[in-house]
């Protein structure tokens, strides 16, 4: 037996998510059975999409179960193992519960070399948000030379890569964040050629015509709501827009109405693709030596906000849908 603390799913949200939607328990796990393993966590990834997993409603991922741990992508290391696929001492990275350790039947989990990053940095700029940037970029968005990029939350775990890709590809990239100090990080340090304060900035279309004067190419979407409105308002011809998220409206209690003149998709020809990355998962080794090369060149930057602690996972979850991390955002559990 061995003596864990978890974060269970104490009630769905109803709106905003609420410290009481959580709650931390002390429970014993069983002994290790054949053909699983004993993992304990290291590094727990926070991220937007576990939001509509809270609810019941439809999603491409199936929603967290009332009473039980909740889930993410986490880093850890295996302490007991009955699986001859994983020894102990192994480094893995998988799906693993909110807890300080998961028994887990070894299914999904992918073994990690520790020397090779930090270990946190599996989780973002080696990990699913940085691929996610990688694929809508280089498959959806496609920018090139003389292209205007968009990308909404341009300093999160996925858009700061997103947008220095774009910028490799050599568009002009434009993009908005929550802050002040995330804009001037976004073109002091990941190389966007502008990028504008979403939470003051009164009027998303006056201020899109100002830094894109010739309009916008490609869209790489993180937020929706009444950004993406106004993007999709100024896609030019043949426009791509990758529809990666759409954060704003995630704890909205009625659904907001999409933007007016759907028509424009037909006149001017655009493409407007949602995309789930774990689709995809046949081009990770692309993916990982591709991006492993630009950051070993030291060509890609990344910003990350990490949390110490199991226990503080709840707060930081609800900060994440208010946008108050920078870049990726990992909580430290052991």
């Amino acid at each position: 037996m061995t003596d864990i603390t978890q974060i269970v799913l104490a009630k769905r949200p109803a709106g905003d998510v609420t410290a009481d939607c959580f709650r931390e328990e002390h429970v014993a796990l069983p002994a290790v059975a054949d053909g699983q393993v004993l993992i304990r966590s290291r590094f727990l990834s926070l991220d937007p999409y576990m939001r509509p997993r809270m609810t019941e409603l439809r999603s491409y991922t199936p929603p967290f179960d009332l009473d039980k741990p909740l889930t993410g992508g986490s880093v850890g290391e295996v302490v007991e193992s009955r699986n001859p696929r994983y020894a102990k001492g192994d480094t893995v990275i998988g799906m693993l519960n909110w807890a300080t350790h998961t028994l887990h039947d070894g299914k999904g989990l992918r073994k990690i070399d520790p020397a090779m990053a930090p270990l946190q940095a599996h989780l973002g700029v080696l990990g699913m948000p940085s691929f996610t940037a990688w694929y809508g970029i280089r498959h959806i968005c496609k920018p090139k030379a003389g292209e205007t990029a968009f990308v909404s939350a341009a300093t999160g775990a996925v858009g700061q890569v997103a947008g220095q890709l774009a910028k490799l590809a050599g568009a002009r990239v434009v993009g908005c964040a929550g802050d002040d100090d995330k804009c001037q990080w976004a073109v002091r340090e990941a190389g966007y050629d502008a990028c504008f304060n979403h939470r003051t900035e009164r009027d998303y279309g006056a201020v899109l015509d100002k830094l894109c004067p010739q309009g916008i190419d490609s869209d790489f979407e993180n937020v929706g709501g009444k950004i993406f409105h106004a993007v999709f308002a100024r896609l030019n011809d043949f426009g791509r827009l990758a529809f990666c998220g759409a954060i704003s409206e995630y704890q909205d209690k009625e659904p907001i109405s999409g933007p007016p003149k759907m028509f424009t998709i037909v006149q001017r020809r655009l493409t407007l693709q949602g995309f789930i990355i774990s689709d995809h998962l046949a081009l990770m080794g692309e993916f990982v030596s591709d991006v492993g090369g630009l950051l070993k060149a030291g060509k890609l930057r990344s910003r990350e906000t990490v949390v110490d602690g199991l226990a503080k996972a709840p707060q930081a979850f609800m900060g994440l849908l208010k946008g108050e991390n920078f870049g990726k955002l990992v909580v430290k559990v052991a």
